[in-house]
């Protein structure tokens, strides 16, 4: 059997795709992760709001419907917030891709398994809540291939991409909080 992929090494694999994007990532081991690579000003890492990354990318995609817009969510944000696909379904943004990045676990507060592990299969629950295009993936390969497909689909997309429980040694960022948001703002007002 091989071993599960790592977050990090599929960040890294896609993270040169980036650079035209609005992207949002939720809080913990995702924006410390994606943040290690290298920051730029089109990164939002939403802190303190578990649940709402696809929520606040949404609002970024409908307001901005030229703007391509990446959500870098995790399974236990997603299942804390499982209407959001529904109103993702609802709204089908052509722009935005969302990532949910399942390691089966609340790893940033503590490491607690989420129902992904035994019965809760997200790209399922994403299909029949209407999201139009769904995937999952188990290796690096597999993401890079479903990723790209879903930045050229023009539709809207959740990736579910079935990830190693492990992180980095801290969960937080070294960017503040409000020198990201200003930031992230004006990378917006600029698109």
């Amino acid at each position: 059997m091989t071993s599960p992929m790592k977050r990090l090494d599929a960040l890294r694999a896609v993270y040169d795709r980036l650079g035209d994007s609005a992207v949002v990532t939720i809080m913990g081991a995702v924006a410390a992760e994606l943040q290690s690579i290298g920051h730029r000003p089109n990164f939002f890492y939403l802190q303190h709001a578990m649940g709402l990354a696809s929520s606040v990318g949404l609002g970024i995609a409908l307001s901005k419907p030229s703007l391509p817009v990446v959500v870098f969510d995790g399974d236990g944000s997603l299942l804390m917030n499982l209407g959001g696909l529904s109103t993702l379904a609802r709204y089908k943004p052509s722009n935005l891709v969302h990532v949910v990045f399942d390691n089966e676990s609340l790893l940033s507060v503590g490491g607690f398994p989420t129902a992904t592990g035994t019965c809760t299969r997200l790209a399922e629950v994403a299909a029949a809540a209407g999201v139009p295009r769904t995937a999952c993936t188990t290796t690096v390969d597999e993401f890079v291939k479903e990723f790209v497909a879903a930045q050229s689909a023009g539709e809207l997309t959740t990736l579910v991409a079935k990830v190693d429980a492990t992180g980095p040694a801290a969960f937080v960022t070294d960017l503040g909080l409000l020198e990201n948001r200003f930031q992230f703002q004006r990378y917006l007002q600029g698109r």
